[in-house]
């Protein structure tokens, strides 16, 4: 018998298709199963308009068999078929696609869910055959056709002896090199497969498998689970199965905190299962993890993480996304635009941020539960992209509150405030903040404050700027003065009273800090740190710790409590001991940075000062 040739173009295609157009071989079988089911989906619709065919839907399915040592794996359906001129035509002319022609006559598309659209999916199998054989026999007609090739150097097509309807691949799997073959000829290994691309493939895929017991092949239980969690009524699933479902697929050994089950119908149609769970996977810090939803076009695996479908700040999200609308591209393993997906993520953004709203406002205790594990990522997303996202965001943030004594969202701050201000302070921890000098004068004077410790907080805020038009003003600033005018003219008049003083310690500490000064806001403590400018002491060090070149430096000021016992040593030694003023000044710049949470820039010197204080 003749051998038949590819068109010319088709070679060349051919060859693109098993070394270019799929980067992952193991898609080979997603690609075949779906061919698989789109030829049961046709013998259905025939069905329903053509009274000669009879067809029990129960008995429709897939089987998958190896063969290890022929080195032989089988996909068989019991679907449509194809005729002879359809072997000729569908396989002899790469990219000529059967499903689309056949989809293109269906007047109800609304029937049919098929994705082998670009007729290349068949042509992946020779990525790991090295012969192809493909035995058919169409409904209605008495001959069956067997299509063999080899790869480019053409194909066969012969009669051939097959009782029922359907179609049978038979590859001959590649012997194992520097690709190892021979995982495609393993039991569970096809099954892992079966369930990570095809898990939802409407009809039963089954395998035939050696019984050692009875010493031959017995058909299993469907491998698939044919209704995915999120084409199930809503109203009829219980929580049980959401999070079996959820801890299944995700590994995480507790149920989400809450799960989202959304559809659409319109200008693009998508069914959604969405979860956010109560801790941080295991890979959530690592350099390599990766956001991104499931993908599926009408039930298929067609991306495990599709990034596109999420938002930076809401990586946490785990669910999938299965939509008939999708532009795929010719592997199907990519989309060609991002216009469908756009709409689809928009919504999905939408969806989750109402229900962490509705977490926060009737579930509180989750939501703490969740902002402790992700409330960073909502704070980067009202910094990210210049606060495109900040008017969205700023009521899902809470930060504790030194009044309240837990955390506190900014309408709760602002409904008790009767100030134009709210304050705020960073640190590495509540208990450090707490006892920072500013901080405990202002809860003195009645004033709450909330309490930064992550750091991207004071970033966030500074992009909100304000709340409700009172403005976020950090206390370690010089920004914040609760005195009266009068305190104000009295201090003013202390500070220019003692210039001269200051002038000194300022030019014994150099370029540390741009100014020395008195203060009567730390009531009980001695000395602190203030900064003048937009960058803060807190923000330098978050730029600072950064992996780039950056580098900030905020405009420190050495502030002494002008009520404390040292500033009246401080007097003293200015007019008998300037020396001895130049070492106070160092041993009290460095406690103020300490305090702060600042490295000390000596600490050598800082130990051989204080010892040599207390030695006298």
């Amino acid at each position: 018998m003749a051998k038949r040739q590819f068109k010319a173009e088709s070679k060349k295609l051919l060859d693109l298709m098993i070394n270019s157009i799929y980067t992952n071989r193991e898609i080979f079988l997603r690609e075949l199963v779906s061919n698989a089911s789109d030829a049961l989906d046709k013998l259905s619709y025939e069905s329903l308009t053509n009274k000669k065919i009879k067809v029990n839907k129960k008995k429709l399915g897939i089987k998958i068999e190896v063969d290890k040592e022929s080195r032989i794996l089988t996909i068989e359906d019991n679907g449509i078929g194809m005729s002879k001129n359809e072997l000729a035509e569908d396989l002899g002319t790469i990219a000529k696609s059967g499903t689309l022609a056949f989809k293109e006559g269906v007047t109800d598309k609304d029937k049919l869910n098929m994705i082998g659209q670009f007729g290349v999916g068949f042509y992946s199998s020779f990525m790991v055959s090295d012969k192809v054989i493909v035995e058919s026999k169409k409904v209605g007609e008495d001959k069956a056709y067997k299509w063999t090739s080899n790869g480019v150097d053409g194909y066969e097509i012969e009669e051939c002896d097959k009782d029922n309807n359907g179609t049978k691949i038979t590859l001959h799997i590649k012997e194992n090199g520097e690709e190892k073959y021979d995982y495609y000829l393993d039991d569970i290994n096809i099954q892992k497969l079966i369930k990570k691309y095809s898990d939802y493939v409407t009809y039963p895929i089954t395998m035939l498998i050696l019984d050692e017991k009875k010493n031959k092949k017995t058909e299993t239980d469907p491998i698939n689970s044919m209704v995915p969690i999120w084409k199930k009524n809503k109203n009829k699933i219980k929580d049980e199965e959401y999070n079996s479902f959820y801890k299944d697929k995700y590994y995480d050994y507790v149920d989400p905190l809450r799960v989202i089950h959304t559809n659409a119908e319109g200008l693009v149609s998508y069914d959604a299962v969405l979860f956010i769970p109560g801790n941080p996977p295991f890979d959530f810090y690592m350099k390599d993890y990766k956001k991104g939803l499931e993908l599926y076009s009408n039930g298929v695996l067609i991306m495990d993480k599709c990034e596109d479908l999420l938002p930076d700040y809401l990586n946490f999200v785990k669910g999938v996304v299965d939509s008939p609308d999708l532009t795929l591209n010719i592997s199907r393993e990519t989309l060609q635009q991002n216009r469908q997906l756009n709409i689809i993520a928009k919504n999905i953004e939408k969806k989750v941020l109402k229900e962490l709203a509705d977490m926060l406002e009737n579930d509180r205790d989750n939501y703490e539960k969740f902002f402790k594990s992700f409330g960073v990522n909502i704070k980067f997303g009202v910094y990210d992209g210049y606060g495109a996202k900040k008017d969205d965001l700023k009521d899902l943030l809470i930060f504790y509150s030194s009044t309240e004594k837990k955390n506190v969202t900014l309408k709760e701050y602002v409904q008790r405030s009767l100030d134009d201000k709210i304050y705020y302070a960073c640190g590495e921890t509540i208990d450090s903040i707490d006892m920072m000098p500013k901080v405990e004068s202002l809860k003195e004077s009645g004033k709450e404050v909330l309490y930064l410790t992550e750091y991207v907080d004071e970033f966030a805020l500074k992009m909100l700027d304000t709340y409700e038009d009172k403005k976020f003003v950090n206390v370690a600033t010089d920004s914040v003065d609760l005195s009266t005018e009068i305190e104000k003219q009295a201090l003013k008049r202390k500070n220019d009273d003692a210039k001269d003083m200051f002038d000194l310690m300022k030019n014994e500490l150099g370029e540390e800090v741009v100014a020395v000064r008195y203060t009567n806001q730390l009531k009980n403590h001695p000395i602190c740190l203030t900064s003048e400018g937009e960058i803060t002491v807190e923000m330098q060090k978050v730029i600072n710790a950064m992996p780039t070149d950056e580098h900030a430096e905020a405009k420190l000021v050495l502030e002494i409590n002008e009520n404390h016992e040292i500033a009246k040593k401080l007097q003293d030694l200015y007019k008998n001991d300037k020396e001895t003023l130049k070492k106070y000044t160092k041993i009290l710049y460095n406690e103020a940075r300490l305090i702060e949470g600042l490295p000390v820039t000596n600490p050598t010197e800082l130990s051989n000062l204080v010892c040599e204080m207390l030695s006298k």
